[in-house]
């Protein structure tokens, strides 16, 4: 169930929201005049989210390559991005 709170709550019961999202690791919803307006999450939060998502797009990028032919041996690969990483 979703946790919403009003922006007044948010400006007046800050360190409670934030405890809260730190604690539950889940997004407040902050409403303004009655619709949606925000959601608040703790910065470890979205740091996951946005590690979660950049994997999923190079996931992605990789099918496509492949369904698109672009395929290569697995020593290969790992040949050239270490020479791009300069590590090998």
């Amino acid at each position: 169930m979703p946790h919403i709170r009003s922006s007044t709550d948010l400006r007046n019961h800050y360190n409670e929201i934030s405890s809260f999202c730190h604690t539950n690791r889940e997004p407040v919803f902050i409403t303004k005049n009655g619709q949606g307006d925000l959601a608040v999450m703790s910065i470890d939060m979205y740091e996951s989210l946005n590690g979660a998502q950049e994997l999923f797009r190079l996931l992605d990028e990789g099918r496509a390559a492949s369904l698109a032919g672009k395929k290569q041996p697995l020593d290969v690969a790992m040949r050239e991005l270490r020479q791009e990483l300069g590590i090998g």
